[in-house]
């Protein structure tokens, strides 16, 4: 998924950081205690969006990527944005730089307009607006790679990963 573009209308970024979710066999994932109302998208087919509500204020964005029925999925942690910057202003009245827009998981929600109401989106078929498409740009050749950010349980296990060069990801680490 890294280098690849997520788009939402007008308003698109290229996905520079991620984190893996495991499902019931990580103790991080929504879905280790197997499924609920919450967390049913992560149980569906790949290729639709996980939204869900943390901290009491902030949406989150996941693409399932596990076959339907195993809860697997990808947190889009961070972008670079590429189009519809000035709309990402608007939503992001309080970021003081550019950078500041989509640096974080909340961020990229709040710049792309993404709430609930696009859990379960297809991002294949962009059937509510949302997609993550290939605009031919490679993945990193060598990603930065560390253990998850902001979780207690599995945050030593190195499913993070990164553009190395961008100024964009939400926390900085040790390359």
């Amino acid at each position: 998924m890294l280098n690849k573009l997520l788009v939402r209308g007008e308003r698109s970024g290229r996905i520079v950081e991620v984190e893996a979710y495991r499902g019931t066999q990580d103790p991080a994932s929504h879905a280790f205690k197997g499924p609920t109302r919450r967390n049913a998208t992560m149980f569906g087919p790949p290729g639709h969006l996980y939204v869900y509500f943390t901290y009491g204020m902030h949406w989150c964005a996941n693409a399932v990527c596990g076959a339907e029925g195993i809860a697997m999925a990808v947190l889009i942690r961070a972008l670079a944005p590429v189009a519809g910057i000035d709309a990402m202003r608007d939503a992001r009245p309080h970021a003081r730089k550019e950078t500041d827009l989509a640096s974080g998981p909340a961020k990229l929600c709040q710049a792309l307009g993404i709430s609930g109401d696009d859990d379960g989106a297809d991002l294949v078929t962009g059937d509510r607006g949302i997609m993550i498409l290939d605009d031919g740009m490679e993945p990193p050749c060598k990603p930065g790679i560390s253990g998850r950010v902001g979780i207690r349980a599995g945050a030593e296990l190195p499913w993070r990963w990164w553009v190395r060069e961008s100024v964009w990801v939400s926390k900085p680490a040790a390359h």
